[in-house]
């Protein structure tokens, strides 16, 4: 199995990435114990397969080391050039403080050690209390390193709509977003993207499966328990189902879901995923990737076999049309954090 070319995108003018990234929240410590060496296995896989864009953070536990360490197994074993065919997307998620170049500098260059790389491909910044304006001194000195040659681009991560308009106003040159997005939470729809249009900045999608509760396991199923939730992610996606318009309505769009992917021979994931990277502005959905637990490389890769109509956008909105308003109730792309 090899994904075809539609799979990829021309992320910026040195990057060529896969539009479905292997997301490495699951470990994190929240999703269960994870064995290295399967998981160092597992990359190869992906990798093997076109899967070859990685998103993490500096908080995903051992994440960016693993990045190192299978770099460094990969130049081993096939050779420098090798590398080339790898993207690691990491981010800084620092608590607000008074910001120097040296704390920038200093946390950057962790990074950089851990993953074993000179430069970064793209640092994804998430700041947690837009109060503090010294999230613009952080943006200012990470330019600085861009420059240096430590980062090659910059990126943020759940930054609403306003206060990317501020640094872009700023000059700082960001080239992407990363922010919720999915069939449930469309939040993003509402402002975010047309300023990215404008901008020309893309936007990464994650929580596009739900944690997995956007999928045929959940259909037709009584609404579970919170202890029956056994990971951080179905957790937090089945208060956003709740916020949404609860359980009842979930099946309801689940079985349209289920309709439209017999239609086009793939899966509901498959239907979730496709929906949200034909939207505009989106370089590609973040899948998570449980490394030597469980993998969905060929089914993941139907994505790029069809695409949706307008009967099939018709359906999705009917059921979203009965749903509570996210924007209004937790407010824009990133709130949910601050609030």
């Amino acid at each position: 199995m090899k994904l075809p070319e539609t799979s990829r995108l021309q992320f910026t003018q040195d990057l060529n990435i896969c539009r479905v990234l292997n997301g490495m929240w699951q470990m994190s410590g929240y999703h269960g114990r994870i064995n290295p060496s399967k998981a160092i296995a597992s990359m190869f896989e992906y990798l093997d397969a076109g899967y070859t864009t990685w998103d993490l953070a500096d908080h995903y536990g051992p994440a960016e080391d693993f990045i190192g360490e299978f770099r460094r197994q990969l130049k081993n074993t096939r050779g420098e050039e090798a590398l080339a065919n790898l993207q690691a997307f990491t981010k800084w998620v620092p608590r607000p403080t008074k910001m120097t170049k040296e704390l920038v500098e200093k946390n950057i260059d962790i990074s950089r050690q851990r993953m074993g790389v000179d430069s970064l491909d793209l640092l994804q910044f998430h700041w947690w209390e837009y109060r503090d304006n010294n999230y613009l001194d952080a943006l200012g000195y990470m330019a600085e390193l861009q420059k240096e040659g430590k980062i090659k681009h910059l990126a943020l991560t759940n930054f609403d709509t306003e206060h990317l308009k501020i640094i872009t106003e700023a000059g700082i040159k960001i080239v992407s977003n990363q922010v919720q997005f999915s069939i449930i939470d469309r939040r993003p729809q509402v402002a975010m993207i047309d300023f990215c249009q404008q901008h020309n900045i893309q936007l990464l999608a994650y929580g596009t499966l739900g944690g997995g509760l956007i999928s045929e396991k959940y259909l037709g199923q009584k609404e579970p328990k919170k202890f029956q939730l056994d990971t951080a992610s179905l957790k937090k996606y089945k208060n956003m189902v709740d916020a949404w318009g609860g359980w009842n309505l979930f099946q309801e769009l689940l079985t349209v879901l289920q309709d439209i992917a017999t239609k086009h021979g793939v899966t509901i994931p498959n239907i979730a995923v496709r929906y949200i990277i034909e939207q505009p502005t989106i370089a590609g959905a973040i899948v998570g990737a449980r490394l030597g637990v469980a993998q969905h490389l060929e089914d993941n890769a139907r994505v790029f076999d069809f695409s949706l109509d307008t009967e099939d956008y018709q359906k999705i909105n009917a059921v979203s049309s009965k749903s509570r308003n996210l924007y209004q109730l937790i407010g824009d792309c990133g709130d949910e954090y601050r609030r």
